[in-house]
């Protein structure tokens, strides 16, 4: 794979010692053990003390035999990491030989193998012995930490497929803080490599070092290109945040098409891991504040007569909706709104296209929102619909969720069923109606109930309009809000998106990588999925397989989304927990 000569080398002095001692069999007088050292340069005493020196002075060093940065966090390279050529051409071989399974979930997508504790291969073991006892000891003395002899590694493969597309292989923004990981390191055993091809281990910078700051990933600020037998290892911190890139590929055109190619020579493969110590005090995970949410906006009934497909306004569908929905926690609804106002929506997103601005932090999200004040009549028209009062007891009426103070309690559920559906509607847009959970004037004020409350008890909803294009996804993280809630999703502009591309919505079990349920972008389609605490959701990545279809039409940068999210009332909240 890598273009180096391979042969059966002999034994090569210092590399292999007898386990044999006077007297033992003579079947085990023959066994061997391979051994390999790390580099002998990096082990000379004066330079081992300029690298301690500049890791506690945070201090930056270039030698010819190891790289020491302490920006964006500390971070050493050492090229040339096993002496023997012989040794890593074997170990590449044995590496090469065992099974992968591909891994995926929010934050990445590759080959890995197993658990490389306890492999019995000669190259894999003697790796294993030079990592966690020789480097470890020189590595406690640098960085003066206690590392413990705890083995954590494994081997990662990213290569080329037998089409002329390439696997999507990513690794996010992440920081790799679990408890007693102390720090962190890869071993690159790459054929000839440059930026261009990808792979690369980006570290970013983060918002400030003080407590007073949220220590959140900002901008990539450095790339660690691989390199054959080059050991690159970090500090393990609230601030190291990093990412593998994916692998770029060779682009031809043709026309209007465009192909990816890899060489077949080309296979990143990779063995990492963590050396582990007693944990380290951190600040508390940074709580992001919640996107603002609000009341429904007062509006007449009529405007969902004049957005919103008539068969889905018919109490019969409404019912069987509800009883779908109550199945299931979830309902997609196709050719949601009236093809003529899907068209002008679609045509306003193409051509009138708002402001946007990208949301982040990178550990958690990346995509691009649209500026409401920016947007064209249609789209401000569209987002009202979502947030109306008649909308919402649109949704009340398909999920049984108390969504309105005229949606149907437990003890009332017969209501649309009996015929009540549009005379709910029309005494919805009446602003002279009292609830027993607040009282609106016409502008849509809540006041307050008998009891003074406000505003916990009121259905509230956030929302806004996404663009999704090619690196763009969600991410599962710590500080995750986990409450009781319906999502609504309302694609736009997914011709011809494919799955495999990303881009789709998964939900799953807190603490479980199995999905739950998965949305595929679909054009003029809506929706509905009600969660729990224990239910987390993210958006895959969207890897470089989307640029297919923008090849074909340029037009097709990506999709879009009215993602809106709706909360009972409290009392309903306490009632369903």
């Amino acid at each position: 794979m890598s273009g180096r000569r391979r042969r059966a080398a002999p034994p090569l002095s210092g590399e292999f010692s007898s386990s044999a001692q006077p007297g033992v069999a003579a079947k085990k007088r023959g066994k061997r053990e391979l051994r390999v050292e790390f580099s002998a340069a990096v082990r000379e005493p004066a330079l081992k003390e300029r690298v301690a020196d500049a890791w506690a002075c945070k201090k930056a060093l270039n030698h010819e035999a190891v790289m020491l940065d302490p920006v964006p966090f500390h971070h050493c390279v050492i090229p040339n990491f096993i002496q023997s050529e012989d040794f890593l051409e074997g170990l590449q071989k044995e590496l090469l030989s065992l099974d992968f399974q591909e891994k995926s979930n929010d934050l990445y997508k590759f080959k890995q193998s197993s658990d490389l504790k306890k492999r019995k291969e000669p190259h894999i073991v003697a790796l294993r012995k030079v990592l966690f006892e020789e480097f470890r000891v020189w590595l406690s003395s640098v960085t003066q930490a206690d590392l413990e002899p705890t083995i954590d590694l494994s081997c990662a493969k990213y290569d080329y497929t037998a089409t002329l597309l390439a696997t999507a292989d990513v690794l996010l923004c992440h920081d790799d803080e679990l408890e007693g990981r102390r720090i962190a390191f890869i071993l690159y055993l790459v054929p000839p490599w440059d930026k261009a091809d990808g792979g690369t281990l980006d570290l970013f910078s983060t918002d400030g070092r003080s407590p007073r700051y949220h220590f959140q990933p900002q901008l990539i600020i450095k790339s660690l290109v691989p390199s054959w037998n080059t050991l690159t290892f970090f500090e393990v911190s609230p601030v190291s945040f990093h990412q593998a890139r994916r692998l770029l590929f060779l682009m031809l055109r043709r026309g209007a098409m465009v192909a990816e190619v890899i060489s077949k020579g080309k296979c990143r493969l990779s063995v990492s891991g963590w050396f582990h110590g007693s944990p380290v005090a951190r600040e508390p995970r940074h709580i992001e504040p919640l996107l603002p949410r609000v009341p429904h906006i007062p509006c007449d009934h009529k405007i969902l007569y004049d957005w919103i497909n008539p068969v889905y306004l018919e109490m019969d569908s409404q019912a069987q909706i509800q009883e779908e929905f109550e199945d299931r926690s979830e309902i997609l609804l196709k050719d949601f709104l009236k093809r003529d106002k899907f068209h002008l929506v679609c045509e306003a997103l193409k051509n009138d296209g708002p402001r946007l601005s990208s949301r982040g932090p990178p550990n958690k999200r990346f995509y691009k929102k649209a500026e409401e004040e920016s947007l064209p009549t249609i789209l401000k028209e569209c987002m009202e619909l979502l947030g109306s009062e008649a909308f919402f007891l649109l949704l009340s009426n398909f999920t049984g969720l108390k969504l309105h103070f005229l949606a149907p309690t437990e003890g009332e559920e017969g209501m649309a069923a009996k015929g009540n559906s549009s005379k709910q509607m029309r005494r919805a847009s009446s602003r002279n109606e009292t609830g027993s959970r607040g009282q609106m004037d016409k502008s849509g004020t809540i006041y307050e109930n008998e009891d003074g409350q406000r505003g916990s008890n009121v259905p509230l909803c956030s929302g806004e309009l996404q663009h999704w294009t090619k690196g763009c996804y969600t991410l599962i993280h710590d500080a995750q809000t986990l409450e009781f809630a319906l999502d609504l999703l309302l694609f736009c502009g997914c011709e011809d998106w494919d799955m495999d591309y990303g881009g789709f919505t998964s939900y799953i079990a807190k603490g479980e990588d199995e999905e739950l349920l998965t949305i595929s972008p679909e054009n003029n389609c809506l929706a509905l999925v009600y969660r729990d605490q224990e239910t987390l959701k993210f958006v895959k990545y969207i890897n470089h397989h989307s640029l297919e279809r923008t090849a074909l039409h340029p037009e097709r940068t990506g999709f879009w989304d009215f993602y809106f999210v709706y909360y009972e009332c409290s009392e309903e909240e306490d009632h369903h927990s």
